[in-house]
């Protein structure tokens, strides 16, 4: 539905997305993550016609963005970080108006406004001009323009920005429903947002792409040595000597107490399996075992793995970063 074919942009001597490639299946939701500055937005405009690629091809719905670009726009919905509202429209008069340039037949405009409006929860403020709309609801109602004319593909950058917590809420049980009806790149540097909507993450740092895979996958990939938590009542006795002692066990770490119990982050070598020894030796020297679990690597995890400049896993998983001052041109 959409695909992305080594895409570069550059802006005079700087370079502010470097051979980027990836694709979106039908009823797709990705999350396309990265820092600020990273090329997330310079790659959104490309997509949606704004800007055009200094090299590379991309493509919407079948149509190449750059040789057929009325029809790939026909087919995308867009939501850019700071939806273009006009002032003195009320939001009705704006999506009217918008349902106009986007070729909605006049016999379906009403049905389909409405429809929008009541998606995005913005049908009570219909007759309140744009010009005096808080930043959350002008974020709803750049939502309910990209949705107007029913596209095949919606493109949102930072959809959630400016919403307060239940409207988060809101907008994001309102993408994952628009999944399946239509292919959703989410375009984001929050990262509940990528947890909680998307089947796959694209990972873009310093304009290029250092990993793609669901956040599962991902996890998987990055976690070499295990890691686990112990929450124990050693009695006043200092367990670390003992736990790093035993086979295995890499390191330990105290991370927090909770009254006499010590919490303590015990690493593990690449395949080895810790828990039975460990327990063993916790109950063998009297000690009161509370806690024992592995900790998983979060998605804060893998984005900072992934575009820390010294991360030897970002090489690992994708092209050797080359920094560029573009990070000045994008958000």
């Amino acid at each position: 539905m959409v695909e992305v074919q080594h895409v570069t942009k550059r802006y005079g001597s700087l370079t502010a997305v470097d051979d980027i490639s990836f694709t979106v299946e039908r009823g797709e939701i990705l999350g396309f993550l990265g820092p600020n500055g990273a090329g997330k937005t310079t790659t959104m405009r490309i997509l949606t016609g704004y800007l055009p690629a200094t090299e590379g091809q991309a493509q919407v719905a079948g149509f190449d963005v750059f040789d057929q670009p009325l029809e790939a726009k026909r087919r995308t919905g867009y939501l850019p970080e700071t939806p273009p509202l006009y002032p003195e429209m009320t939001i009705e008069e704006y999506l009217r108006f918008v349902a106009r340039i986007n070729g909605v037949p006049s016999s379906e405009r009403r049905r389909q406004i409405s429809t929008a409006m009541e998606r995005t929860n913005i049908a009570d403020m219909a007759d309140r001009f744009c010009g005096k709309l808080s930043k959350g609801y002008r974020q709803r109602v750049g939502l309910a323009q990209a949705l107007l004319h029913n596209p095949d593909v919606l493109i949102l950058d930072e959809p959630t920005a400016g919403l307060d917590p239940r409207q988060i809420i809101e907008t994001r049980k309102l993408i994952a429903e628009l999944a399946g009806d239509h292919t959703i790149i989410l375009s984001t540097h929050i990262l509940p947002e990528v947890s909680q909507t998307c089947q796959r993450v694209v990972i873009i740092n310093r304009g290029r792409v250092v990993a793609v895979d669901s956040p599962d996958n991902l996890t998987a990939r990055l976690q070499g040595s295990q890691t686990l938590y112990v929450l124990l009542d050693s009695a006043g006795t200092d367990p670390a000597p003992a736990l790093r002692a035993l086979p295995g066990v890499t390191g330990i770490n105290k991370v927090d107490e909770q009254g006499r119990a010590i919490g303590y982050e015990v690493d593990a070598g690449r395949g080895e399996d810790v828990r039975r020894a460990l327990s063993g030796a916790i109950v063998n020297a009297g000690w009161g075992l509370l806690e024992l679990r592995a900790r998983q690597m979060s998605l804060e995890d893998i984005f900072l793995e992934l575009t820390t400049e010294e991360s030897d896993a970002a090489h690992d998983l994708g092209p050797d970063e080359t920094a560029t001052d573009a990070e000045a041109i994008d958000g």
